[in-house]
């Protein structure tokens, strides 16, 4: 690696030019870290940060970027591992780290683990054919989920199902590559609500716990976090920061991890998802917590003392931003939105508008619940049509 020459002599690289790259840019500068970010292309929403634009699946490419900075850290979890292994048999610093990101990386390394580490998942299984699923199905009350090991987020990669004929080009898929893949079927839980729960660790062992936050889904992406989950104190939030601490310490997660849990209807708490980098269900921290998400993850993979993780008001909830307007872009509609919300922070993706897609968000934080839903939701309808 070249010699450090930032602004307090670090350079930490990120791979991947996403939102979430972006948020850790005001973080950086704060810190007086020297962010370098690698992205996919040109434009993406951490432009402003991207020194270099090309492919995190090769080799070469993040080698040669890894030879700029200190530490490489992640917008996703998609890097390949034989990228990952490369990068610490060249002595670069790797947070998290190949083994941990895996994890992640795959649903059902990530069931085996989270299962071996004892911790409360949903029943699941291995399946391989059309036989093993529908025997899975009949066993479980005619019903499961069924997912893609990899690639899958904000609900894509997921079906209910009745039938393995409902997921018949995914096994067509396996067959194509050999037949050596399997899919994940896992019992479809009655749930109360979901809820997800942050964590953060450096090398060096230190972890600590945001509060429990409630999340509101709608067509599988994230819609609105709630923090802290109303009705959360007590044995709640203890289990699930316990849930939370356990897996970030057995599994060696570095950096910011997110927990995404179910709170069933017979008041267990389920393990359902996994993310190793800042996560939608923490953006609220930006505002509403001593220590932002985005400041902690640069502060966890310098392995620097972790920051206090309290709510500076009673409570903070966040919206989500999905699609943005027909017409434009968020910037034509600051003048109304702000002018009527101006307790509201809004953050700005820098992406274009489109169905669905994740372009901002905004906090509003206070000591009344439902006054404090209310100026989120009705600030973030200002950008949506």
């Amino acid at each position: 690696m070249a010699a450090a020459n930032g602004v307090h002599g670090v350079r930490v690289g990120v791979i991947g030019g996403g939102q979430l790259a972006r948020m850790m840019i005001p973080a950086a500068i704060e810190l007086g870290v020297d962010l370098r970010v690698l992205a996919e292309a040109e434009g993406m929403s951490a432009a402003i940060a991207a020194d270099r634009v090309g492919d995190y699946t090769d080799t070469a490419t993040v080698l040669e970027f890894a030879r700029e900075v200190d530490v490489v850290t992640f917008d996703h979890e998609h890097v390949p591992q034989d990228v990952l292994r490369a990068l610490v048999d060249a002595g670069v610093p790797v947070h998290p780290g190949p083994d941990a990101l895996r994890v992640a990386q795959d649903k059902l390394v990530m069931r085996e683990r989270l299962s071996e580490l004892g911790l409360p998942v949903p029943d699941w299984a291995r399946v391989e054919t059309v036989a093993d699923l529908d025997d899975f199905i009949a066993d479980h009350g005619g019903v499961a989920v069924v997912k893609t090991p990899r690639g899958g987020y904000d609900g894509k990669g997921v079906r209910v199902v009745r039938s393995a004929a409902e997921v018949a080009e995914w096994f067509a898929t396996i067959a194509e590559d050999g037949g050596a893949g399997a899919l994940l079927v896992e019992e479809l839980v009655d749930f109360r609500r979901e809820l997800a729960q942050l964590v953060a660790r450096r090398p060096s062992g230190e972890v600590v716990a945001w509060p429990l936050v409630e999340t509101v889904q709608v067509g599988g992406v994230c819609s609105e976090v709630i923090a802290p989950a109303p009705r959360s104190a007590g044995r709640l939030a203890d289990v699930a920061a316990d849930v939370a601490i356990t897996i970030a310490e057995g599994l060696g997660v570095t950096g910011v991890l997110a927990v995404e849990l179910f709170e069933t209807s017979d008041e267990r708490i389920l393990v359902n998802e996994l993310a190793m980098r800042p996560h939608n269900s923490g953006h609220w921290s930006m505002d509403g917590s001593t220590t932002g998400q985005f400041e902690q993850h640069l502060r966890a993979v310098l392995d620097l003392p972790l920051g206090a993780t309290g709510s500076r008001d009673d409570w903070s909830v966040m919206v989500n931003v999905l699609g943005g307007p027909a017409e434009g872009s968020l910037t034509d509609r600051y003048a109304a939105a702000l002018a009527d919300h101006p307790t509201v922070k809004v953050h700005n993706y820098g992406k274009a508008p489109r169905p669905g897609r994740k372009i901002g968000h905004v906090t509003a934080t206070g000591d009344d619940l439902d006054a404090v839903v209310y100026e989120a939701r009705a600030a973030a309808a200002f950008f949506q049509d």
